[in-house]
């Protein structure tokens, strides 16, 4: 690849790199108390909260994987950007509100807000941890392929980017200063990806617009049938992770702790849904065009970077140049927001539950928290074995939907949820869901209809999860925390309604 190949990328990484951190002083400098770093003092607008949360939530999976998938499988894998999309209505209508009210900084503080437990809240704060790093991993393998891709740079390189402006923004001015930079970063994401669409749509059209069908010689796009055997089991229990784990997911839950009040909250969600509409009409496009322009990609198993290699493939220079840069832009723009959200999730647990002394819960502590939340994904995804992006993202979902679904949903709406209970159901979908994402990733198990339940096993972790929690909870009455009435007016009534919030609790077991 020629330095006139590479300038144009190169120059947007660095660009997009250096605008995140100049965007980021800017809430470094109104960055004064702990607050501000774990919760932006609980005082972000609704349109403001709604594009850092889609300029967190749209990861490398979205700007990247969605394309990967339309280019491999067909359309069917257009359920994967409904379900990150819808996954929105069920947190609006179920979690959005109540979990605002809680008055929490991380799930589990709302854990232990609600139950009483320090042993369910250690379990929550485990799996905070285990989702956020495997979220983690295919963002830092997203930037190493991109900048391979694009500049022929050693995979290594793209981890070492953004890990280092990831950490450095974050330990800066913690989740006021990524506010900033996770809304800078939704529009450019959104920008960097229809701008090209767009174009390279009329480049289609001009060209007689065939059918991407028909140039494959197969039949292509058939609902269900992609993704390999089994196909409508894999697209109803994608489909169930990913309604019900987004609820799950600590980047995005953090985030609604940052609204002044309920209703902020609610409002933010709807908007969120709008943004994310809006922004995933683009990446299928790439991937039915790539099916026509590029299906050298396809069996060379290089979709995933079909969305930075297409306009080379339709355009000429310079255009295509810039084209490729804009997107490159986008794409680390996409790296960068996910994995910031994703730190101070993390950041935010490990310095209030793992850390000792001075260090719990001040910002010397979360700065070390952001180190380590960093240091083990960035050094696994340079070892790990190379998996799709999104079936990856797809497998994070499976773990949130089968652990913190069933404890937010039950917790937040039946009253008899117990210590006992709650404990038990995260032990047994963490397990069950945790297990399942290791045997995928190490193929430990080749087996038709096993390997499938494996690679998508929301299907039946979060009914046992569930069942685990409701039953266990109804033969453990006496484990129910004292005060459940008092926390249930609290998740539930409007915050202009004065309540007695019981400062004054008993010791938690």
């Amino acid at each position: 690849m020629s330095g006139h190949d590479v300038w144009a990328p190169a120059l947007a990484v660095v660009l997009v790199s250096a605008a995140t951190l100049g965007v980021g002083a800017i809430g470094l400098r109104l960055s004064r108390t702990t607050s501000d770093f774990y919760v932006a003092s609980r005082a972000v607008s609704p349109r403001w909260n709604a594009s850092a949360i889609g300029g967190e939530y749209l990861s490398a999976a979205s700007f990247l994987g969605v394309a990967g998938l339309v280019l491999t499988f067909g359309t069917g894998m257009l359920w994967y950007p409904i379900g990150y999309t819808a996954g929105y209505l069920v947190l609006l209508v179920l979690v959005a509100a109540p979990l605002r009210r809680s008055g929490a900084y991380t799930l589990p503080d709302f854990a232990e807000i609600r139950l009483r437990s320090l042993r369910v809240r250690w379990t929550a704060s485990l799996l905070v941890l285990l989702i956020g790093w495997l979220y983690l991993l295919p963002q830092f393998q997203g930037a190493g392929l991109a900048l391979h891709t694009v500049t022929g740079a050693p995979r290594w390189a793209g981890t070492a980017v953004v890990a280092a402006v990831v950490v450095l923004n974050v330990v800066s001015g913690g989740m006021r200063s990524i506010t900033f930079v996770q809304a800078f970063q939704y529009w450019l994401k959104l920008t960097a990806i229809a701008i090209p669409a767009i174009v390279l749509l009329a480049v289609w059209y001009r060209d007689g617009a065939p059918d991407p069908i028909v140039s494959a010689g197969e039949i292509w796009g058939t609902p269900l049938t992609g993704g390999g055997a089994h196909p409508v089991y894999r697209t109803y229990s994608l489909l169930l992770a990913l309604l019900f784990g987004t609820m799950g997911l600590p980047h995005v839950l953090v985030r609604f702790y940052t609204n002044p009040d309920g209703r902020a909250a609610r409002r933010t969600t709807l908007v969120v849904v709008a943004l994310l509409g809006a922004f995933y009409l683009f990446p299928p496009v790439f991937g039915a065009l790539g099916r026509l322009y590029a299906p050298d990609l396809l069996a060379g198993g290089r979709t995933d970077a079909v969305v930075l290699l297409l306009p080379a493939r339709m355009l000429d220079a310079p255009w295509a140049d810039l084209a490729e840069a804009l997107l490159t832009a986008g794409a680390f723009a996409a790296f960068l927001s996910t994995s910031s959200g994703l730190t101070v999730s993390v950041a935010g647990v490990l310095s209030q539950d793992l850390l000792r002394g001075r260090l719990r819960s001040s910002v010397a502590g979360f700065r070390i928290g952001a180190l380590l939340a960093v240091a083990l994904p960035a050094l696994v995804s340079l070892a790990a074995r190379r998996t799709s992006i999104a079936d990856t993202v797809g497998l994070a979902f499976a773990v949130a939907a089968s652990t913190f679904c069933p404890l937010l949903v039950l917790g937040i709406w039946w009253r008899r949820l117990t210590r006992t209970g709650a404990l038990a159901g995260l032990i047994t979908g963490g397990t069950l869901a945790g297990g399942a994402v290791l045997l995928t990733m190490t193929r430990a198990v080749r087996l038709d209809l096993a390997a499938t339940l494996l690679a998508q096993p929301a299907a039946w972790t979060v009914p046992v999860a569930f069942a685990v929690m409701i039953v266990a909870s109804l033969l453990t009455p006496r484990s129910g925390p004292v005060g459940a009435s008092r926390i249930m007016v609290r998740l539930h009534a409007p915050e202009t309604v004065e309540l007695d919030r019981g400062e004054s609790q008993p010791a938690f077991r």
